[in-house]
């Protein structure tokens, strides 16, 4: 396994585990708007309007974490541990499914 190593030794900016909850209410809130739009209903109806832009009803800043981050896996070991148990878990909640 001299390959098991990631490539690319990439992190979360923040301790928070998943932006998917943040994710699926934007997009919850972002479909909506395009259905109004479409079928001519809510607040815009009457009016020719074009379809909503995601980042109207979302805010990259507001998710769980802010971007990502390059680190030196040499430099800050913890991280590469940390993500080592997150890929660990990951890979037990698949095989149980």
């Amino acid at each position: 396994m001299s390959r098991s190593r990631r490539k690319t030794p990439v992190t979360g900016v923040t301790t928070a585990p998943s932006e998917k909850q943040d994710k699926r209410a934007y997009n919850r809130r972002y479909r909506r708007a395009s259905r109004q739009v479409v079928r001519g209903t809510g607040e815009l109806a009457g009016e020719q309007k074009p379809l909503p832009r995601l980042r109207e009803h979302s805010n990259p800043w507001d998710m769980g974490k802010d971007g990502k981050m390059l680190f030196d896996p040499r430099e800050k070991p913890g991280l590469r541990a940390q993500q080592a148990r997150f890929l660990a878990r990951k890979e037990k909640r698949r095989a149980e499914m």
